[in-house]
C-alpha cells in the first residue's frame, strides 16, 4: 500500500488525476485545491461544471480547516454512522472555486478507508472523489466495469482492491447553518 500512496501522492502534487478505490465506489480524484486538476476531472467525466463533485478529508481536523461553522449534527453523523456519509456544508474556504456549488456549498466526506485516509493525510489537503464513469453512464460496481476512456484518461491508476465489489455510493445529507437537515441521497 505504501508504494501506491507514494505514486498517488506524486501524481496529485503534480496536478494529475487518479483512479482509486474509496470507501464506496471506484473514484476519480485530484487535489481539491487545484482548479486545473479539477477541470481535468470534469472534462474526463464529460460533466457540466454546474454539477458539484464530492471532496474527501482524512479527519474532522481537516474538515474544520475548510469550514468555519460546522453544525453540531455533523459531528454526531460522522461519529455514529456506519455507512459512508457525505455531508454538504455551507461556506467552504481554501478549495478550488470550480468545486464550490452555486449556493456556496461543498459536499465532503470524512473517509474511513485506510488507503484514502493515509493518502489525504500525506497530501495534507482534501481530494476530489467522484464516481469513475462518464456522466450519465452507470456507476461501475467493480474495477473491471470501468470504461476504457476513464482508464486511459487518468494520470495514475491505483493498484489496490481491484477485486472489490462496491454497489453503494455514499448517503448525501445537506446541513445548513440554520439546523435544517435534508437527505439528498440515501
Amino acid at each position: 500500500m505504501q508504494e501506491e500512496i507514494h505514486n498517488s501522492l506524486k501524481t496529485l502534487k503534480s496536478g494529475g488525476t487518479l483512479l482509486y478505490p474509496t470507501d464506496t465506489v471506484w473514484g476519480l480524484g485530484c487535489d481539491a485545491t487545484n482548479a486545473e486538476a479539477v477541470q481535468k476531472i470534469y472534462a474526463l467525466k464529460q460533466r457540466e461544471e454546474s454539477k458539484a463533485l464530492i471532496c474527501l478529508v482524512s479527519d474532522v481536523v481537516m474538515l474544520e480547516r475548510i469550514f468555519r461553522e460546522i453544525p453540531d449534527a455533523a459531528y454526531d453523523i460522522i461519529d455514529h454512522t456506519d455507512k459512508p456519509t457525505t455531508i454538504i456544508y455551507d461556506k467552504p474556504s481554501g478549495i478550488a472555486k470550480n468545486l464550490i456549488g452555486e449556493d456556496n456549498s461543498l459536499a465532503v466526506r470524512v473517509v474511513k478507508d485506510e488507503f484514502c485516509r493515509q493518502l489525504i493525510r500525506k497530501l495534507n489537503r482534501p481530494i476530489v472523489s467522484t464516481s469513475a464513469n462518464i456522466s450519465g453512464s452507470p456507476t461501475p460496481k467493480s474495477f473491471k466495469e470501468i470504461n476504457n476512456e476513464i482508464l486511459s484518461g487518468v494520470d495514475y491508476v491505483v493498484n489496490l482492491h481491484r477485486e472489490k465489489i462496491c454497489s453503494q455510493p455514499s448517503t448525501i445529507i445537506k446541513l445548513s447553518g440554520s439546523g435544517l437537515v435534508k437527505i439528498i441521497r440515501k
